[in-house]
């Protein structure tokens, strides 16, 4: 019998785990990764915070809670096992004002819900646990830590050509029909799909014949690094439960480094890693698109405040000083930004879970939100246990 032909579109760290995953479970399967890009993990997985999140944000019950959970020690197993830098730091997440307590009560609900280790601590704790925080309560997650997502990859990437499969760069995808894929490198026979390409994968599901129910709209994350030696692990915000974003926060990077933000901001183009970056076609498509306006009547406000933040670095010291009164402009250095695909609905609605395309021999991941870096040898496991054989 010939062995089934995987293609899978997109080799972030996603699409990677899924084609690891397929080689573990399936090692007569023929698996190939086909990457427009000429590294892997150049996008999304490249340009986050390297958080390995314990999963205390999400909705009890959701895949993302419970992937988010299970994938939290996944990979820390993964990186120990692999020789990746892993540390698991605990974090902070702090109420600088008695406004906020009730949604930090909420969250330690939401880590008893979801099985994750948290307790509230009084400010004095927290000072024990941060010494230049900044609250009158706070929520210490003990199962967060950091890695280097980019190293994960590159492991992964290696462990697929071990086992026989290949990982092909600088490949485009420019047509998909029966049987096959046509690519920038000739045509690949195909036996199953599985579509991961993060920012573009509602045009890599259109491409294949189907109209998702979302439309990818890129939002920027812009970064500094901050100049001095402030935080042990992370602090971050009480989040705002209307938006899937975090709020600027405090992360201690895998090399040491503190990094701060990301902010959220539409970018002009879905590699919009700068604001001179623009892309007539991504512009247009977004501008088109009515669930981008609809989100943008609802979130104005927002929307202008991040701007405003993203224009001012006096703006985004200050957002930071709310949870270390120290941090000033003259600590922040800019750093690298990323930027999120995030699917958004045509009411306007941000999709807040998972959200995958199941076709004929085929496997769409509309949306993979964070914490997808977190999840994704767990989201590989789910993926691989739905494709046919």
């Amino acid at each position: 019998m010939q062995a089934t032909r995987y293609v899978i579109v997109g080799a972030g760290i996603v699409g990677l785990a899924v084609a690891h995953r397929l080689l573990l479970d399936r090692p007569h399967a023929t698996v190939t990764v086909v990457e427009k890009d000429a590294r892997v993990g150049a996008h999304q997985t490249g340009h986050n915070s390297g958080v390995i999140h314990s999963g205390v944000y999400y909705r009890p019950g959701s895949l993302r809670a419970k992937l988010c959970v299970a994938g939290a020690r996944s990979m820390v197993e993964f990186c120990r096992d692999n020789g990746v830098r892993v540390e698991v730091t605990g974090k902070l997440i702090v109420a600088t004002d008695k406004t906020e307590l009730p949604r930090l009560h909420a969250l330690a609900e939401r880590a008893v819900a979801n099985g994750v280790p948290a307790r509230l601590v009084d400010p004095a704790e927290a000072t024990e646990i941060e010494p230049h925080v900044s609250c009158v309560a706070a929520l210490h997650v003990e199962t967060t830590g950091i890695t280097d997502y980019g190293a994960v990859c590159d492991v992964l990437s290696g462990l697929i050509a071990e086992r026989g499969g290949q990982v092909r760069l600088n490949t485009r995808v420019t047509s998909i029909g029966a049987g096959v894929v046509q690519t920038t490198g000739g045509d690949m026979p195909v036996d199953v799909l599985v579509n991961c390409a993060g920012l573009y994968a509602d045009r890599i599901a259109r491409l294949a014949g189907y109209r998702p129910e979302v439309q990818i709209v890129p939002f920027r994350g812009e970064y500094f690094t901050v100049r001095r030696d402030l935080v042990r692990g992370l602090i971050y915000p009480v989040p705002d439960p209307s938006l899937p974003f975090l709020g600027v926060h405090l992360t201690r990077m895998a090399d040491g480094s503190l990094h701060a933000g990301p902010n959220a901001v539409l970018a002009l183009s879905r590699e919009g890693y700068r604001w001179g970056r623009v892309d007539v076609r991504d512009l247009a498509e977004a501008a088109g698109y009515p669930g981008l306006w609809r989100l943008a009547r609802t979130h104005l406000g927002t929307g202008v405040a991040e701007v405003r933040r993203s224009l001012s670095r006096r703006r985004f010291a200050a957002s930071l000083a709310r949870l270390v009164p120290e941090v000033t402009r003259d600590d922040l250095v800019p750093a690298p930004a990323g930027v999120r695909a995030q699917a958004v609905t045509r009411s306007g609605a941000l999709a807040d879970d998972f959200l995958l395309l199941r076709g004929d021999r085929q496997l769409h991941v509309l949306n993979a939100p964070s914490p997808a870096a977190t999840s994704s040898l767990e989201i590989a496991r789910r993926i691989v246990d739905e494709l046919p054989a």
